[in-house]
């Protein structure tokens, strides 16, 4: 029997990249998945393909950083599948810019998606998670400051590390009513967003991944699976007496 049968899984920014390695290994491993995205076409597309390998899917459009879409979301959620028995916050995003130039617009949006959102959703899938007491939620970041970082990154590192805090200050909270909350913060991982900071520091990306893979202790780049596989851990029984960890996944120490 698959370690995640019948379990739901929700997960954020699930059209692609990361997200969409994590919503495929899930489905592998047996649980019904809801691929959510602010892009629906991607998400439609993978839980297109999902359904054709005759796994359990949906794909459900919303923004995470706007209450009402989280709410539309779950109610969905609830409607198809009764509600969300494992959570990965992922959707997210990356903006390098410099303190002085910084406007408040800047910091509201990438406030608003990299931590608003993971709260958002977390506030709604723990109602069902503790009714039931059992759960698993799991909250990608990034490394504060990303190794490869640039002196750009104020913004990013401080919604990052506001989401590791929360993720420890909420496995306290939640650990009473059985629901284990761990993050992820992976780096060296070969993603869309990668090569997008690549082409902003104006370099080819076989020069950035040689830069990169000369600081890894594994000599090799990730990719959107190895994340994938250290998600399906921790929502599995295996890791059942893991909880308020932000394990990196960066290839080294």
């Amino acid at each position: 029997m698959p370690k995640l049968d019948g379990k739901v899984a929700l997960v954020t920014g699930a059209g692609r990249g990361i997200g969409k390695a994590i919503a495929v290994r899930l489905a592998a491993d047996g649980a019904r998945v809801v691929l959510c995205d602010k892009d629906l076409a991607f998400a439609e597309h993978v839980a297109d393909k999902l359904r054709k390998t005759r796994y359990d899917a949906i794909a459900v459009r919303a923004d995470v950083s706007v209450w009402q879409d989280v709410e539309t979301l779950f109610i969905e959620v609830s409607r198809v599948f009764g509600g969300v028995d494992i959570l990965v916050n992922n959707a997210g995003i990356r903006q390098d810019i410099s303190l002085h130039k910084v406007a408040e617009q800047d910091w509201d949006s990438i406030i608003s998606v990299q931590t608003k959102g993971c709260i958002n959703c977390c506030r709604l899938a723990q109602a069902h998670m503790v009714t039931q007491k059992w759960g698993k939620i799991v909250n990608i970041s990034s490394p504060v400051p990303a190794v490869l970082g640039e002196k750009t990154q104020s913004l990013y590192a401080a919604a990052n590390a506001a989401i590791d805090g929360f993720t420890k200050a909420l496995a306290l909270e939640l650990g009473p009513f059985n629901i284990n909350v761990n993050g992820i913060a992976p780096d060296y991982i070969d993603t869309e967003m990668l090569r997008d900071t690549a082409k902003q520091q104006g370099m080819y990306i076989d020069d950035f991944r040689k830069i990169a893979v000369s600081q890894i202790a594994l000599k090799r780049m990730g990719d959107s699976d190895d994340i994938a596989g250290v998600v399906s851990f921790l929502v599995s029984e295996d890791a059942s007496f893991i909880t308020g960890q932000v394990i990196q996944v960066k290839g080294g120490p």
